[in-house]
């Protein structure tokens, strides 16, 4: 598959339902999806980062590290 090409639906259905693409069963890790956040495996519960995905994995560090400063920050104010 080309990566601008967006995956079938059976595609992503089966990506969804594969046991092999989850770690310690609860991180996502599949080389073959490109999106940045693929849905949890319960939708209802959101999103989740693709840990084989490199721009995935660098959205979640910047969001943590924003979060942090974010944290630091307000602290620092509070005082």
């Amino acid at each position: 598959m080309n990566n601008s090409e967006e995956p079938s639906e059976d595609t992503k259905e089966r990506w969804h339902k594969d046991p092999d693409n989850l770690i310690w069963g609860i991180f996502y890790y599949n080389k073959e999806d490109q999106r940045l956040l693929p849905p949890k495996i319960i939708p209802i519960m959101g999103w989740t980062v693709n840990f084989a995905n490199r721009n995935s994995v660098l959205l979640f560090v910047f969001s943590m590290l924003l979060i942090i400063v974010f944290v630091v920050f307000m602290s620092k104010f509070k005082n």
